[in-house]
C-alpha cells in the first residue's frame, strides 16, 4: 500500500492531524505506529477502516494519552503486512502557528515534521515559559531585543504588564537591569553597552539575560526555539561591536539560549 501525507499539523489540543493519499482504502486493523528514535519505543494506534472507494483518509490522533517521551518519532503506517514509513510532502512548518501553540501554558510541545529524507516525524521537546527572542541587535551604544512570551498562559492583548530585563553573570558576580516592554506576550528591551563594560571592567565574561515579569512565577530565560533552525550556536554569527575597544556579541548556546560575551 502507498501512503502519502499531503497535510500534518498538531493543533492546539495536542492532535495530531494528518490527511493521506492512498492508493487503496484503509483496512481493519490498520495502525499509526510511532517509533522513538533513540528508544526504538513504539506506540501503535488503531486507525479502522475508511469507504471503499477512498483515496484518500483523514486521522487524528490525540498525543497526550500515549505518554510519548521527548524526543523525535517516526512514523509509520501498518496494514495487511510490514510496515512502512509515512512518506511527507507538507514541509509541517508555520510560524504563525507555532507562535499561537505557545500561548498556553504547556509542559510538553509537540510538532510535526518532514524529515530530510521525505519522511513524517515528531518532535518533542520539554518546554517551560520563555522570553521567545525574535531580533536583537547593537545600535547607538544599545543591546535591543525583541519577542514574544512563550508557554506563560497570558494572553495576546493589548495589557501591559509591567517587566526588567536583567544581565547577569558571575565570576565576578554582577547583574544589571532595566525596565522593559510588554504588551500582550510581546516585549522589548534596550539596554546601555557602556553600563555593560562598566559593569564589571577588569575581567571578560559571558552575560545571561533574563526577563522578569509582574504576575510570573520566575524570570524568563531569553531564547530561540519557535522556529526550525537548531543548533543556532554554530549557524548565528553576530558581528561584534566595540566600546572603549572592548569587543561584545550576542551569541547562543547549545541550547538555543541567548547570551552577550563581553570581551575575549
Amino acid at each position: 500500500m502507498r501512503a502519502v501525507v499531503t497535510d500534518a499539523e498538531v493543533t492546539l489540543a495536542d492532535v495530531l492531524s494528518l490527511r493521506l493519499a492512498i492508493d487503496e482504502p484503509l483496512a481493519e486493523g490498520a495502525e499509526l505506529v510511532l517509533r522513538h528514535r533513540a528508544t526504538t519505543t513504539e506506540r501503535r494506534v488503531p486507525l479502522g477502516a475508511s469507504a471503499t472507494k477512498a483515496r484518500d483518509a483523514t486521522l487524528a490522533v490525540s498525543l497526550a494519552p500515549l505518554t510519548l517521551a521527548p524526543g523525535r518519532w517516526d512514523a509509520y503506517l501498518a496494514q495487511d503486512g510490514p510496515r512502512a514509513r509515512l512518506r511527507s510532502v507538507d514541509p509541517g512548518f508555520s510560524l504563525d502557528h507555532l507562535d499561537t501553540y505557545a500561548l498556553s501554558r504547556r509542559s510538553l510541545a509537540y510538532r510535526a515534521y518532514r524529515t530530510q529524507g521525505g519522511f513524517l516525524a515528531l518532535k518533542i521537546d520539554k518546554v517551560e515559559p520563555l522570553a521567545e527572542v525574535r531580533a536583537v541587535w547593537f545600535r547607538e551604544g544599545r543591546f535591543e531585543v525583541t519577542g514574544l512570551l512563550a508557554f506563560t498562559g497570558l494572553d495576546d492583548d493589548e495589557s501591559r504588564h509591567e517587566a526588567r530585563l536583567a544581565l547577569r553573570r558571575g565570576e565576578p558576580e554582577a547583574e544589571l537591569s532595566v525596565a522593559a516592554t510588554v504588551q500582550g506576550v510581546r516585549f522589548h528591551a534596550a539596554l546601555s553597552l557602556c553600563d555593560v563594560v562598566d559593569a564589571a571592567p577588569e575581567r571578560p565574561g559571558v552575560w545571561e539575560p533574563v526577563l522578569e515579569v509582574d504576575g510570573l512565577p520566575g524570570p524568563l530565560r531569553l531564547g530561540s526555539r519557535l522556529d526550525d533552525v537548531d543548533g543556532k550556536r554554530r549557524r548565528l554569527h553576530y558581528p561584534a561591536a566595540r566600546i572603549d575597544g572592548v569587543p561584545i556579541r550576542p551569541c547562543y548556546t547549545a541550547d538555543d539560549e541567548l547570551r552577550i560575551e563581553v570581551g575575549g
